[in-house]
């Protein structure tokens, strides 16, 4: 059966809505993270993720349909280099709010400004097993924005259909060893591009959130 994402195109408007429905806030009891498809790792995953981080979140208002605006990592960084992902990074101190943080991060790795953001709210904090807590800032971007990629952090920017991203039958889960140990993720393959880890971590919430 195809998955609820496929019977019509998904708007901006619709994901609004749904949040307004549904709710948007980073203080929900249960954390989403790496542990959760990796059970016994909750305690070693929440005692490492000390370092504080927000994402972008930013769901594209197409006319036609909603899309996500990802970016792929420059090949050149140190840590997860070439890696599909949302803008952002670390909360600086002088952040005022992981919102805050998430805008200035996206302003400076591909150049979208916060004129053409509206923000939602939160999706719960997302643990990593490379140890940040990662805040997911939900976002729509209005179209007319031009982007300038910072080649220090961002080698691409682009689009996936909302409906793609939010259709299950395109979640799958993998695993590979890490540090010694087996791991389960998900991955969200799109044509050439590998979606996975934290971010397809973060789509799968969205998903289960306000689309399952």
């Amino acid at each position: 059966m195809r998955g609820a994402a496929q019977c019509h195109p998904l708007t901006a408007d619709d994901f609004r809505r749904r949040v307004a429905a549904r709710g948007a806030t980073g203080d929900a009891p249960s954390l989403q993270g790496d542990h959760v498809l990796n059970p016994g790792t909750e305690a070693m995953i929440g005692a490492a993720a000390t370092r504080e981080a927000a994402v972008l979140v930013p769901i594209v208002a197409r006319a036609e349909e909603a899309s996500i605006l990802l970016t792929t990592r420059s090949a050149a960084l140190r840590k997860h280099s070439g890696q599909i992902a949302f803008p952002g990074g670390a909360v600086d101190p002088g952040d005022q709010s992981a919102e805050a943080a998430a805008l200035r991060e996206a302003e400076e790795e591909i150049g979208l400004t916060a004129d053409h953001v509206e923000t939602l709210g939160r999706l719960p904090s997302y643990l990593s097993s490379t140890g940040y807590r990662i805040v997911p800032v939900l976002s729509i971007v209005r179209p007319g924005f031009g982007l300038k990629l910072n080649p220090d952090e961002v080698d691409d920017a682009f689009e996936v259909p909302l409906a793609f991203l939010m259709d299950a039958a395109n979640h799958r889960l993998e695993s590979r060893e890490w540090r010694g140990v087996a791991r389960t993720f998900y991955t969200m393959p799109f044509g050439d591009r590998y979606i996975w880890g934290v971010t397809a971590g973060i789509l799968r919430s969205l998903y289960e959130r306000y689309y399952a």
